[in-house]
């Protein structure tokens, strides 16, 4: 349901299922429940070429056994223009009509080639009255029906979409929080120190709940040239459920002239503490006491790296105490080599 919802708040898509209920509301519903196309009062003029010279023969054998000349002529002039051409097309292939029945019917059509109908002996099909009944209140009942659905839908999606609109701005993921706080994180001014700037800076934010932490940034040198790699992500958790809570990250640095990636592994106080945890970590790279402002170094073959701690929080809860961390932000600070 929730995945329906993120998929309808994209124009496109709501554009799409809006065009597709139409259809089903206009065309099965409507087009072909309520109101379907009804074909009333056609005349054998409108029939196919084919049919109208049947109609006409059949004319022919009626008029040869009634001899009602009235009738006759009232169904030849009822196909129009084709009248002529289809006799002709008789006339030339009688398929058993006698000679003399086609000669006495082509003289009566051409010496009367209009004969007006005796009043009411034929009721004119498209002044029909509809009859009234029960079809007419089920119909009503149906357009009512329709009409009710379709409005109740648009305040559906009316109210759906105001509640989403009153609800964004409020609502935001830990992901979101955590590049906010790296936005709003100062850099250090190493130049102020009388060290040498950086070839650049990153701030690498974490916070609880961003179960998929991992940031990397790519490393360029004044003129767009690719010189490496850093990042940092998550090492290890502690405990179960979720979100996860981690104990550990690992910083690293990538060299494209070198073969090895450098990596460190920043420990909370209990991971650190914790001889089992700490020689573990330590496979990945050196352990590391992560404190407030604590700078470690990582070098390549033509690249240094300094890690700052720029600020931390540790969360609470039934874990040890400073086990977790609920919030996390490391400035990454890069040099080439000379």
């Amino acid at each position: 349901m929730d995945a329906i919802r993120e998929q309808l708040q994209k124009p496109l898509v709501a554009g799409i299922a809006g065009g597709i209920l139409g259809l089903i509301l206009g065309w099965f519903v409507i087009g072909w429940g309520l109101w379907p196309v009804e074909f009333v009062g056609a005349q054998p003029g409108d029939m196919l070429y084919q049919e109208q010279v049947d109609y006409l023969r059949s004319t022919i054998e009626a008029y040869g056994t009634t001899r009602d000349a009235l009738k006759a002529v009232e169904r030849y002039n009822k196909l129009g223009e084709n009248a002529q051409r289809a006799l002709a097309d008789i006339v030339a292939n009688p398929a058993g009509l006698s000679p003399d029945l086609l000669q006495a019917f082509a003289t009566l059509t051409l010496t009367q080639p209009q004969v007006t109908p005796l009043p009411g002996e034929i009721p004119p099909a498209s002044t029909a009255e509809p009859e009234e009944g029960s079809g007419s209140l089920l119909r009503t009942l149906l357009i009512g029906l329709c009409v009710l659905t379709v409005v109740v839908l648009a305040v559906v999606v009316v109210l759906y979409f105001l509640r989403s609109r009153n609800l964004s701005p409020m609502t935001s993921s830990p992901a979101m929080e955590a590049q906010q706080a790296a936005r709003d994180a100062q850099h250090k001014d190493y130049v102020s120190t009388g060290a040498e700037p950086p070839l650049t800076q990153f701030m690498a934010s974490y916070k609880i709940g961003d179960d998929l932490f991992d940031d990397s940034f790519s490393i360029d040198s004044p003129t767009g040239e690719f010189l490496g790699e850093c990042g940092v992500g998550i090492s290890e958790t502690i405990g179960v459920g979720e979100p996860k809570r981690v104990t550990a990250f690992e910083v690293w640095l990538f060299d494209k002239t070198d073969i090895q990636t450098v990596t460190k592994v920043l420990m909370s106080t209990h991971a650190y503490e914790d001889d089992t945890v700490r020689q573990r970590l330590a496979a990945k790279g050196e352990p590391i006491l992560v404190e407030p402002g604590i700078e470690t170094v990582l070098e390549t073959e033509s690249l240094t790296m300094v890690a700052r701690v720029e600020s931390l929080g540790y969360g609470d809860g039934a874990l040890p105490e400073q086990s977790f961390f609920d919030r996390f932000i490391l400035e990454l600070s890069v040099w080439p080599k000379a």
